[in-house]
């Protein structure tokens, strides 16, 4: 079986490493690879190629590089895992939102409506449903992002709470589209 290569990975070197932090508003932030070396750019244009539009810091990160004449600079993500060590303070946080992810849930396409980060949580709409979802910024944490955009596409994992829908895990929007693995 012959592997395909992406073009990025043909031209670049794989890179695995950690989010030393990423700012949406400025539209970029910076990679520590696991091996050390310069910071790594990651420009949110990358970041979106991979279908999404943060990144949450700590996050565990994977990409293809480029020297070039301002540095070195992710030119593609190849995979994002959320931070290690996580721990959930269930006095802090609806203990829901502290369980674990059931991956036998099903991936549900669904569009960002709002999201305030300093409130800690926000609602989706998923696609050919009414009622909205709850999406608790400590969940987007875990799911390796740190910010949602207004009218953003993503694919959750929903369950029904003692308070309605919520998400148990956000991850991009292609990854409802592909088989899970």
């Amino acid at each position: 079986m012959m592997l395909k290569m992406s073009d990025a990975e043909e031209d670049g070197t794989r890179v695995s490493g950690t989010v030393k932090w990423f700012d949406p508003s400025k539209g970029f932030g910076f990679v520590v690879a696991n091996e050390g070396g310069p910071d790594i750019l990651l420009h949110a244009n990358v970041l979106r190629n991979f279908g999404q539009s943060s990144v949450a810091d700590a996050a565990g990160i994977v990409v293809i590089v480029q020297e070039t004449a301002r540095g070195v600079q992710a030119v593609e993500v190849l995979s994002i895992s959320p931070p290690a060590g996580e721990e959930f303070d269930e006095d802090e946080i609806d203990s829901e939102i502290a369980e674990a992810v059931d991956l036998s849930l099903p991936l549900e396409p669904a569009r960002v409506k709002w999201f305030d980060k300093a409130k800690g949580f926000g609602f989706a709409n998923v696609f050919a449903r009414d009622e909205d979802v709850f999406l608790h910024v400590e969940v987007l944490r875990r799911s390796g992002l740190a910010d949602l955009q207004p009218g953003e596409a993503v694919s959750l994992r929903v369950v029904d709470g003692k308070r309605g829908r919520m998400a148990m895990q956000v991850t991009s929007w292609e990854a409802a589209l592909k088989p899970d693995e």
